[in-house]
């Protein structure tokens, strides 16, 4: 039987990174539990189906958001030719405020890496590059990969963090929330820290992420702990994008592609009132054309991303790329 491959959108823009890659994907993401050696936590995992060795990219997910609800985006990224495994690192509990069982698994997850991108995982001829990681996370998932980058841990924390790292990517990372006017930061406290990581850094924001939807509700990105925060520590090279119109969960899928804890996290914050393709679209090309810099020394789409920014399916008010 044939297998059906993804649709492939059409955006105004002619750069060939905000659209879909060249590569074919199964329908269906492996199931990973079935491997000799299974993850230590839930794993959805996207490969292409071409033959070849490709470079890794281990995302984790926001606040109380399932990892599938980043399918549409994490599915895109992988067409351009990378690995993506996305762990489902704890319940969808909202009482979860914690950070420093999150980073374990996270730690556990990508030592896992190693052994478990093998067959019957992938098949014998799609090959995972071990020595080109990035890692990419949404929201306190871009904490969590920073804490990674970092190297910092948790006075509990007895595994250590086997794998190495070649890139990061925070998309509109936060280090905590906000509740009753106050700023808490999630333990490992990572803004108190210095960032003196070796690894090109590549920091995505919201402009609505700060604004609160009212009501007493919370913004879901407050300023002093969110993605400028973020940039303002890294050392070059680092590059800074900000979509001024667009909100902390316009990365998710449509609503109707949501679990519950989907929708109502995107109820929960101030996001852009029209479709969210656009900036799923130009957060994935993005994370394509940075990565595609550093790991294949291809400069040209992220270094026309930077100088003219209007080439973007969304508008990026600000750009800044220090080299």
């Amino acid at each position: 039987m044939a297998q059906l491959l993804e649709t492939k959108p059409v955006l105004s823009t002619d750069l060939l990174v905000f659209h879909w890659g060249k590569y074919n994907l199964p329908p269906q993401p492996p199931d990973a539990s079935k491997s000799p050696s299974p993850p230590p936590k839930p794993v959805l995992i996207y490969a292409p189906l071409e033959p070849g060795k490709y470079p890794i990219v281990l995302f984790f997910h926001g606040f109380t958001i399932s990892n599938h609800d980043y399918s549409d985006l994490l599915r895109f990224i992988s067409s351009h030719g990378f690995i993506v495994v996305a762990p489902q690192l704890y319940n969808l509990n909202p009482f979860h405020w914690g950070g420093c069982e999150e980073l374990n698994f996270a730690v556990e997850v990508a030592n896992w890496l190693k052994m478990g991108l093998q067959p019957p995982v992938l098949p014998g001829d799609v090959i995972a590059n071990l020595e080109k990681v990035a890692l990419v996370g949404h929201s306190r998932g871009g904490k969590t990969a920073f804490t990674l980058a970092l190297g910092v841990r948790c006075p509990d924390q007895t595994t250590k963090c086997t794998q190495t790292f070649s890139a990061l990517v925070g998309i509109d990372p936060v280090a905590g929330h906000e509740l009753f006017n106050k700023i808490f930061l999630t333990e490992p406290e990572i803004l108190t820290h210095n960032f003196n990581m070796s690894i090109p850094v590549t920091v995505i924001g919201t402009g609505l992420g700060p604004e609160s939807k009212g009501c007493g509700m919370p913004p879901c990105a407050p300023e002093g702990i969110n993605h400028e925060e973020f940039f303002n520590k890294c050392r070059p090279p680092c590059a800074h994008f900000v979509a001024e119109k667009y909100g902390h969960a316009d990365v998710l899928n449509d609503d109707s592609q949501l679990d519950i804890a989907g929708k109502a996290g995107c109820r929960a914050c101030m996001n852009n009132k029209g479709p969210r393709l656009p900036m799923r679209r130009c957060v994935g090309g993005i994370v394509v054309a940075f990565l595609n810099y550093y790991f294949h020394d291809e400069k040209q789409d992220f270094m026309t991303i930077v100088n003219d920014p209007n080439v973007a399916p969304v508008t990026l008010d600000e750009v800044e790329f220090n080299i």
